[in-house]
């Protein structure tokens, strides 16, 4: 894909800060991290969403954010933990369309995190049931 973001970065038309590639997958420093440290792990073939990944590619990914993930706390910056975030489709926040996973260093203090609405409304028992039967009958 001619006009992605990342597929140049691959291609080495873009610049990064390479901190690990083998055949399937490239990794690098994100340049608006959310810590020191905040990496991206890509998929060295074109795939929107996750969904469409093949095997091949898609194990490769998860097995090179575990590497990133142990450098991460092995390296001279602070981190006590470790964050895996996946968007998968611009309204789950995926800004670039190229499947990527984001390992992100985790400290105490770091000013990042999740947050939920408290007073959300939870499904019901028969509610629960239908979203878990809907679900299960398309894996």
């Amino acid at each position: 894909m001619t006009d992605c973001i990342f597929c140049k970065i691959i291609a080495g038309e873009i610049p990064s800060s390479k901190l690990y590639e083998d055949s399937h997958v490239y990794c690098f420093l994100d340049i608006n991290p959310v810590t020191p440290g905040h990496s991206l792990v890509i998929p060295k073939k074109h795939f929107e969403f996750l969904a469409d990944m093949a095997p091949e590619y898609a194990a490769p990914m998860w097995e090179a954010g575990r590497k990133i993930a142990s450098a991460l706390r092995k390296a001279d910056i602070k981190c006590d933990g470790v964050n895996f975030l996946l968007a998968d489709g611009a309204t789950a926040g995926q800004e670039v369309g190229h499947v990527h996973l984001h390992v992100i260093a985790r400290y105490r203090g770091d000013g990042a995190g999740y947050k939920f609405d408290p007073n959300r409304k939870l499904p019901d028992d028969d509610e629960w049931k239908r979203i878990a039967d809907s679900i299960s009958s398309n894996v």
